[in-house]
């Protein structure tokens, strides 16, 4: 069986105003399960990025170990990647992101290497609020070592081989809104039309967007009594409508909340948008918590934008970094000088 693409493209294949087709942003074959909702998710950053017309050689993955780990091979063939040890990703995040802030870093996570033996590391990369788009494919369960139960496995839920959870599962939205995230999302890897600009807007947005994908594993985690099937994720979702729409010329447009308005885009296509009803507010963060916290009390799964906060300052905003990637910076400003040394030693006396 060959894993290989063919270079082989339709030849009037659509391109997005930089001149790229989305064949430019597809990578490998993918060796995961059919059915997989990673795949899903790896369409659906392929199409992001071809949609928000981010050159491939302006992107860098970066993941950890898993599953979900893999996902970087199967799209953006084209870009910057590092496939990092488990758990370690974020680590390896910020150094890339501090030495080259021009780039759009991708991190692709999932629930063991986040929630379990990356969760020290987590955590303190959501409060320093670097600027990237971070990426859980949720399935609930350790899929590379035959399906144990993992740290967001739902209290209740049934494994594959008959047993039942007894803990709590830590629900990973939750935690970044209270570690201080700037841009909170869920989402559902079976929800291409809210995946999409979900993503999109989380890579227009300066500072850490997290994105948490429920991504049903076919394998190990999709049978009668898993709460992360395909089944039951779609029977208990309370979605909320999102579309992104790209700063150029404005666009505007004034309706009802509760109601649905055709929007014409720049380049003709038409979205219909559908506001929510009043009273959603996704500036306010413990409000956020509130309606997550009353979803999982009613047992379903609410997903779309939770929280944004567009002006929290970014990591190298706080560091007060040089406005120059530190990988740009030329011999005279890295060795300024035994004088300037000096002068910086006298200051901190």
């Amino acid at each position: 069986m060959s894993y290989v693409k063919p270079k082989f493209r339709h030849p009037n294949l659509p391109t997005n105003r930089r001149g790229y087709t989305v064949a430019d942003y597809d990578g490998a074959i993918s060796t995961l399960c059919a059915g997989c909702g990673h795949d899903s998710i790896s369409a659906a950053i392929r199409n992001a990025c071809f949609k928000s017309a981010i050159e491939p050689h302006r992107i860098a993955k970066v993941s950890g170990i898993g599953c979900s780990s893999k996902m970087p091979t199967y799209f953006l063939g084209k870009s910057h990647g590092f496939n990092s040890v488990h758990g370690r990703m974020p680590s390896v995040a910020t150094g890339a992101s501090l030495a080259n802030r021009d780039l759009t870093y991708i991190g692709v996570s999932g629930d063991g290497d986040t929630a379990s033996i990356g969760m020290g590391q987590f955590v303190h990369l959501v409060r320093r609020n670097l600027n990237m788009t971070y990426i859980v494919a949720n399935n609930g369960c350790y899929g590379l070592t035959k399906g144990q139960d993992s740290a967001t496995a739902d209290i209740g839920s049934v494994a594959k081989g008959g047993a039942v959870n007894p803990f709590e599962g830590i629900d990973l939205a939750s935690l970044a809104l209270l570690q201080g995230a700037s841009f909170v999302a869920r989402s559902f890897s079976g929800d291409k039309g809210q995946l999409e600009p979900l993503i999109r807007a989380a890579m227009a947005h300066k500072g850490f967007a997290f994105i948490d994908v429920v991504s049903p594993c076919v394998t190990f985690n999709n049978h009668a009594g898993s709460t992360k099937s395909y089944s039951e994720t779609r029977e208990h979702l309370t979605p909320m409508p999102v579309e992104f729409v790209p700063m150029r010329d404005e666009i505007t447009t004034n309706y009802d909340p509760g109601t649905t308005q055709a929007v014409t885009l720049h380049d003709g296509s038409v979205i219909h948008l559908q506001k929510a009803a009043d009273g959603v507010k996704t500036d306010d963060r413990n409000a956020a918590l509130m309606r997550m916290q009353q979803a999982r009390d009613e047992g379903s799964i609410l997903t779309g934008l939770m929280f944004l906060d567009p002006n929290q300052a970014d990591l190298t905003q706080t560091l007060n970094l040089a406005t120059t990637p530190l990988n740009e910076l030329g011999k005279d400003e890295l060795c300024p000088g035994s004088k300037v040394l000096k002068s910086i030693n006298e200051g901190l006396r």
